[in-house]
C-alpha cells in the first residue's frame, strides 16, 4: 500500500502513531557542533514531520537508540540487585537504507554471536520499527554503492520528502494510522546509484600477516589523535565497558552501567598490571580496518562496513577510511 499525503496530515498520523510508540529521526541541534556557531544532527525524539533533518547526512548514527552512550544494567544495595523498569512504549526510528544494514550488523554482534543473545540489546530491539527515509543522491563521503548498502526493502515503511510524502506502507500494524488521509498512488522507493567516493574492496583470501608490516599504517600513528570519534559516530562500532558507579550516601550503593568503548581510544586493550595492546595508534587503525572489511566477513559472509563515510565526516584529521580501504586492495589486490 502506498499513499500521498500532505505534511500536516503526516503530523496527524503522528500524533496517533505517538500513544504507542517513542518516534526518533535525525533532528538539528542548534549551536552544539564542534564550533559555537555550527548545529549538530542526531537523533532525537519528534512531534512534528517538519522537525526531521533530510537534507544532511547525521552527524551521529541511529545506533545510540538501539545501544545506548550510557546504559544503566541494574541497581545495587548493600544485599539486592534490581534491573530498571522497562519502557512499555515501542520505537519508530526514521533512518536511511545504509542505516538499515548497520542494524543486520549489530544484530549479528549482540543476538547471532554464539549461543547467548545479549539481552539489554534484545529487549530494545524487539520494539523498533524503521521507516525508512529514501535516499537518491547520497552526500559527501558515502560509499555505500561500493559496500552493497544502497538498498534494502527491509523497512516498516518507506518515505520521500517533496512537496508532499509519499509513502510506502508495508506493515499492516500502521496502516489503522493513515487511515481517512491522503490518496492511493503508485510508489516505491528509489535509491542512489553512484556515489562521489569509489572504494576498492580487497580480495580478503589474499590477505595474511604481511600486510600488518606494511608501511602504510605508519601514516596513522603519525596523523591519528586517538579522539575515537571515528568509533562514537559509526554505526556499526559496537565495543563497550563497564562501569561502577557507587553513590555518595552510601558506597555500597549504586548501579552497573554499560558505556560506549571503541578500539581508537587510549585506554581500550588495558589489562591488570598495566599491561595494553596497540599502543601505537597506526596499530589501531589497523585493527579497526582489519575488523570492518576482514574478520567481520570471514566469519559472517559480508562486511562490517556500511560506507556511510561518517568516520570520515567526523575525524579532526581527515583521515580517511575509504581510502584506507583502497589501500589495502591495492597491496592485496581487488575483489573478484
Amino acid at each position: 500500500m502506498a499513499i500521498q499525503l500532505s505534511y500536516e496530515a503526516f503530523n496527524k498520523v503522528l500524533g496517533k502513531l505517538k500513544k504507542d510508540y517513542k518516534i526518533y529521526a535525525p533532528i538539528r541541534l542548534a549551536g552544539t557542533g564542534r564550533f559555537s556557531d555550527t548545529d549538530v544532527v542526531r537523533y532525537g525524539e519528534i512531534n512534528d514531520v517538519t522537525e526531521i533533518v533530510t537534507e544532511e547526512k547525521s552527524h551521529f548514527s541511529p545506533k545510540e537508540i538501539l545501544f545506548p552512550i550510557t546504559q544503566t544494567l541494574f541497581y545495587y544495595t548493600e544485599d539486592a540487585c534490581q534491573e530498571p523498569k522497562e519502557e512499555d512504549k515501542k520505537l519508530l526510528v526514521f533512518l536511511r537504507p545504509c542505516d538499515i544494514h548497520g542494524v543486520t550488523r549489530l544484530d549479528q554482534v549482540f543476538l547471532q554471536n554464539g549461543n547467548q543473545k545479549d539481552v539489554y540489546y534484545e529487549r530494545l530491539r524487539e520494539k523498533v520499527k524503521f521507516f525508512m527515509i529514501e535516499c537518491r543522491e547520497g552526500f559527501e563521503n558515502c560509499f555505500c554503492v561500493s559496500m552493497g548498502t544502497n538498498q534494502t526493502d527491509w523497512y516498516t515503511a518507506a518515505i520521500r520528502f517533496g512537496e508532499e510524502l509519499s509513502i510506502d506502507i508495508k506493515d499492516e500494524g500502521l496502516r489503522a494510522a493513515f487511515d481517512g488521509l491522503g490518496e492511493t498512488i503508485d510508489f516505491l522507493p528509489e535509491f542512489v546509484q553512484k556515489n562521489k567516493v569509489n572504494v576498492s574492496l580487497p580480495d580478503i583470501e589474499n590477505i595474511d600477516t604481511s600486510l600488518f608490516e606494511q608501511e602504510m599504517w605508519k601514516e596513522y600513528s603519525q596523523r591519528c589523535i586517538a579522539c575515537g570519534r571515528c568509533n562514537f559516530v559509526c554505526m556499526t562500532c559496537s565495543c563497550w565497558t563497564m562501569q561502577d558507579i557507587a553513590y555518595g550516601e552510601n558506597e555500597n550503593n549504586g548501579e552497573r552501567r554499560r558505556v560506549w568503548a571503541g578500539c581508537h581510544v587510549d585506554g581500550f586493550t588495558d589489562m591488570a598490571g598495566g599491561h595494553g595492546f596497540r599502543k601505537n595508534y597506526g596499530d589501531r587503525m589497523r585493527f579497526k580496518t582489519m575488523h570492518k572489511i576482514y574478520d567481520f566477513k570471514k566469519r559472517n559472509g559480508y562486511h562490517m562496513c556500511v560506507g556511510c563515510g561518517r568516520c570520515d565526516d567526523a575525524c579532526p584529521e581527515y583521515i580517511s577510511f575509504s581510502n584506507c580501504i583502497n589501500k589495502v586492495a591495492e597491496i592485496v589486490g581487488k575483489e573478484k
